[in-house]
């Protein structure tokens, strides 16, 4: 069972797309377990991109993703990260494959509607920069079955 963090960015929540973002993950058997609503603050953006520090390109992510309301949220099952990703499609939404959300709805690399984490360690890494532990929900995929703890 993995889990891992989404973002529909600005351009998605801009769009009026993140319903159908959100269907498509759980189309593919994900399962939510955490989703909010925020802005996200220069320094939060920084810690995320932190990988970027120093490429030209590091400060139009950041003014970008804490520019307008962005979607969060952690899906989970099993292979979550690379069914995530398969779904999302490539960075750049004209080389992206047709059924992806990229491939089907993103406009440029710059306005790529979302992002996935890339693997299991920044997966956790992302997932604990958005969420504190008891913002998320559990689900044993082996009873198929929610398990709410208080």
């Amino acid at each position: 069972m993995e889990r891992t963090l989404i973002i529909a960015k600005p351009d998605a929540v801009q769009r009026g797309l993140v319903g159908e973002l959100i269907a498509r993950f759980e189309r593919r058997g994900l399962k939510i377990v955490g989703l909010k609503l925020m802005n996200v603050n220069t320094a939060l953006a920084q810690e995320h991109y932190k990988e970027h520090t120093g490429k030209p390109f590091f400060g139009g992510l950041v003014s970008y993703i804490t520019g307008c309301p962005v979607v969060i949220m952690v899906v989970q099952g099993p292979n979550a990260i690379e069914i995530a990703r398969a779904t999302i499609g490539t960075t750049n939404p004209v080389a992206a494959a047709s059924g992806s959300i990229r491939g089907d709805l993103g406009v440029s690399i710059g306005r790529n509607l979302v992002h996935g984490s890339d693997g299991p360690q920044s997966a956790e890494r992302e997932v604990a920069l958005f969420f504190k532990s008891d913002e998320l929900l559990d689900y044993e995929r082996s009873a198929d079955r929610w398990i709410f703890e208080s």
